[in-house]
């Protein structure tokens, strides 16, 4: 089959699976690796990183070839797995084709040496950290149990001095919710220039969630404070993923992300021994496809049941899914939470419904009219301005006690009264 006849996919790799140097009381893929059938196994072979860079090659379309590299934390392999890694590229790599490179990371081991490496060869790098100090140590602790908030942003640092400016993932738990502006701020300010916020749903046996776990609600106010300050203040200097990808289906575009998507399960995960899985949310005995000794990613791509698995998103949607304006937006959220009861009582609506639909209910109307005042030639700081004089006038005249002009029907200073221009 000729490379214009393939179907675009992606392979996000574990070299070491899920081992990891931090222990964050809200990661869920920690233990995934006693699926392995050799347990043993703490880095992923010479032969099978051959084998996959190869036939990853192989079987992608082209002309650029994106490798993702995650965990548990990818840098435990070594910086020589990776030099090995760009070698192998470089070798299969047919002539005119590129390869992109995306390293996820918690950023304890990049020292000099790591982000010079990262920094030559074009790594682009997605670095973990929850905004502000309060909430990144209390979630994210190293082995020992110690907070690791100033030894990332010293990588942060680190990062920028040598060419790299890494994404920020920040996850959105209990905690980060009820300071949005704190959290937000922390990670503009390290100057970036791209946030990614990802939301904490994790279910416990009785079908609820845990305490750090975000509310619909907690996540949609999150989103919408940070909106506003990011629309108002900081279009120049900052991209935020969701706004990004949001702004672009207004435009015509697809979703890049895959919960966003209408259908899933074009994103392999290979493990270190070469087991490959469905999802990242779905390494488990159920969504193993095969392993890369004897199938190829091309192969396990048109299995009847991962085919299933993809289309799934789309088939199993509730009724009040298929009516909701924003469904081409959102896509009906990702299947690992779709744990809800509908408005009709239907099973399998998405947790984070309704904090979405507060988000592109707030979101949209501006972000068209961003779109059309940019198409009209307007400079974005003329646009934020725009903005900011709207909000002013909102406020004009508005005391403490007084209805709050969101027109949530509470004073103001138990609402929007923090956030006021």
């Amino acid at each position: 089959m000729g490379s214009e006849a393939k179907k675009v996919f992606a392979v996000m790799a574990k070299p070491v699976g899920s081992i990891c140097n931090m222990r964050c009381s809200y990661c869920y893929y920690l233990g995934t690796d006693s699926l392995s059938l050799t347990p043993e196994l703490r880095v992923m072979p010479d032969e099978l990183l051959d084998k996959f860079v190869r036939e990853y090659i192989e079987d992608s379309a082209g002309p650029v070839v994106s490798f993702t590299w995650h965990g548990g934390e990818p840098t435990l392999a070594g910086i020589d797995f990776f030099r090995r890694a760009v070698q192998l590229q470089k070798k299969y790599l047919p002539s005119g084709w590129e390869c992109w490179n995306n390293l996820q990371t918690n950023g304890l081991l990049l020292n000099n040496e790591w982000c010079s490496f990262l920094s030559e060869n074009r790594f682009d790098v997605g670095l973990s950290i929850d905004g502000s100090r309060f909430v990144h140590d209390k979630y994210r602790l190293d082995a020992a149990g110690k907070g690791t908030f100033e030894r990332v942003t010293a990588t942060v640092e680190r990062l920028l001095k040598n060419g790299v400016r890494p994404d920020l993932l920040c996850t959105v738990t209990s905690d980060a919710a009820q300071r949005p502006l704190e959290v937000y701020r922390g990670l503009r300010d390290m100057n970036t220039g791209w946030i990614q916020f990802i939301p904490i749903v994790r279910w416990k046996d009785d079908g609820t969630v845990t305490e750090d776990s975000v509310t619909p609600e907690g996540y949609g106010r999150f989103l919408c404070d940070i909106f506003d300050q990011w629309i108002m203040h900081d279009l120049d200097r900052t991209q935020v993923q969701l706004f990004a990808e949001t702004a672009s289906v207004l435009n015509g575009g697809v979703p890049g992300l895959c919960w966003m998507a209408p259908e899933c399960g074009r994103v392999l995960i290979l493990e270190k021994d070469g087991n490959i899985y469905s999802c990242d949310h779905f390494v488990d005995k159920e969504h193993l496809l095969g392993n890369l000794s004897t199938d190829r990613f091309d192969e396990v791509l048109e299995l009847p049941e991962q085919i299933e698995f993809g289309k799934n998103k789309k088939e199993t949607l509730t009724d009040q899914c298929r009516r909701c304006q924003w469904l081409p937006m959102c896509g009906g959220g990702c299947p690992k939470d779709r744990y809800l009861r509908s408005k009709d009582g239907e099973p399998g609506q998405y947790y984070l419904c309704s904090g979405l639909e507060m988000f592109f209910s707030h979101s949209v109307p501006k972000l068209n009219r961003l779109l059309l005042l940019q198409k009209n030639g307007k400079k974005l700081k003329e646009i934020m301005e725009t903005f900011r004089v709207e909000e002013q006038a909102r406020w004009a005249g508005v005391g403490r006690n007084d209805p709050c002009p969101c027109g949530s029907g509470k004073k103001a200073k138990n609402c929007c009264w923090y956030k006021r221009p």
